[in-house]
Parts: structure tokens; sequence; C-alpha cells
């Protein structure tokens, strides 16, 4: 059986390497390499503006990963900027959320991670905290840097979410906004402290998100998942 290709969408940032200090479309490794190391072949998705790219490219993918990055432009769910949102980037939530409409037209399995499950509450028609530690009182998801939170998160029984990392687990964390509000989507997993940490689409379609991120972990457990419903997806696909 051929590896199921699973999209990776990509941040495009100023970066160097080697003599270049420029533009690129770039996305940490670990989250390639998990996906190599579950079985599916990862290919990355710049933002793209030309109309029709997102249809023409969920076409050609078994899967998806929306993954993390800046915040989501608070417009996108009718709120005022928080003076801690910042950094967000118009092009690359365009590109996500058309990348979402094709998905759930075609019944693509998803996983969102971090801000790809806030893109994803808000394409629900869903609104975010813009500050989670106004909301909770610490900043244990998002200790500064590029340092990881640890968290502890306790699943809801019966869920995906549940099947694929158990009851409870401790989690890498990295954001400092949350899911405030997801019409459609079940509650998965919560924080000690009430933040939600995982979402999920009732039914069939393997359709997650998670706050955390799964391609930090030794277990990579979501990612597998997805993989496996990829796996199942492909031989679905009309070409």
């Amino acid at each position: 059986m051929t590896a199921p290709l699973i999209g990776l969408t990509t941040y495009r940032e100023q970066a160097r390497w080697g003599v270049w200090d420029q533009r690129a479309d770039v996305l940490p490794t670990q989250y390639a390499a998990a996906v190599e190391a579950t079985g599916g072949v990862p290919v990355l998705l710049p933002p793209v503006e030309q109309v029709g790219a997102a249809d023409a490219v969920v076409r050609r993918l078994d899967g998806l990963v929306v993954s993390g990055g800046a915040d989501v432009d608070p417009g996108r769910y009718d709120a005022e900027a928080h003076p801690r949102t910042a950094g967000w980037r118009p092009d690359r939530d365009a590109w996500e959320l058309a990348l979402l409409d094709a998905a759930a037209a075609a019944g693509l399995p998803v996983l969102g991670v971090c801000r790809g499950m806030q893109l994803m509450a808000v394409h629900a028609g869903g609104a975010l905290d813009q500050h989670t530690p106004d909301v909770v009182g610490h900043e244990q998801h998002s200790p500064g840097g590029d340092a990881y939170g640890r968290v502890a998160v306790r699943t809801e029984p019966g869920t995906l979410v549940a099947g694929l990392v158990g009851e409870t687990l401790e989690v890498s964390c990295h954001h400092h906004q949350s899911v405030a509000t997801h019409p459609g989507w079940v509650a998965a997993a919560r924080a000690d402290d009430g933040t939600l940490e995982a979402m999920e689409v009732p039914g069939d379609r393997f359709c997650v998100a998670v706050q955390w991120h799964p391609e930090t972990a030794a277990d990579v457990g979501l990612l597998a998942g997805l993989v496996r419903a990829a796996a199942s997806y492909a031989p679905s696909r009309h070409f």
C-alpha cells in the first residue's frame, strides 16, 4: 500500500540560514519527522493566494495537519485585539481557512495543533480567549521564549482523543491563547485549570484538534491516528 500523503501547513517568515537572510517557508522538522515515523509522507503547504488552490491541494492529499504558529487575526471572530495579541498573518489565516473548507467538503482527515486548534474553532464560528493567563491566573501553558510548558491533561471518556492517548497525560504546550467557544465540536480534553486542550468533531471522520504539540513527544499517538485514518481515506479519493 502506498504511504498516505499528509499535508503540513507552514509559516512564511523572515529566516536566516547559511549566508541567507530572507523570506522563507518554514516548519519545525519535528512535524515532518513525526509524520514519517508513523508511516506517512509529509508534504509542506506554504500559503497560496490562487483561487481554487486549496481544493486542488486537498484532492491530492490523504490527510492534513494545521500546524502551530502566530495568533489568529481577532477580526476573524469579530473581536478587538488584546494588547498581547500580535503577529497574525492574514495570508496564512486565509490559506488555512480555505484548506479547512476544502477538507470538510471532501471528508479529509485533519489534525489541528496549537494555533491549528484555535483556527479550527474560529472556522466553525467559535471565539478565542486571547490571553489565557487572564483566565487561569498563571503562565504554565506558555512559560516564554522557546520553552514548552508541561501541562497535565485529562481526556473525556469515549472520545477519539481518549482512545489515542489514554485517560491522562502530561503534554508540551506553548499557547498564550485558547479556545473559548467551539460550535459543532466536542470537548475531548482539559487541563487541570479548565483550559480546553483538545476537541473533536463527532462522527466517523477523523477531525481532531489539540492545544499541545504531539510532534514533540516520543509517543505520537495522535499523528499515528491521523496517518491510519489517512491510509483508510486514500482509496476513497476521486481524481
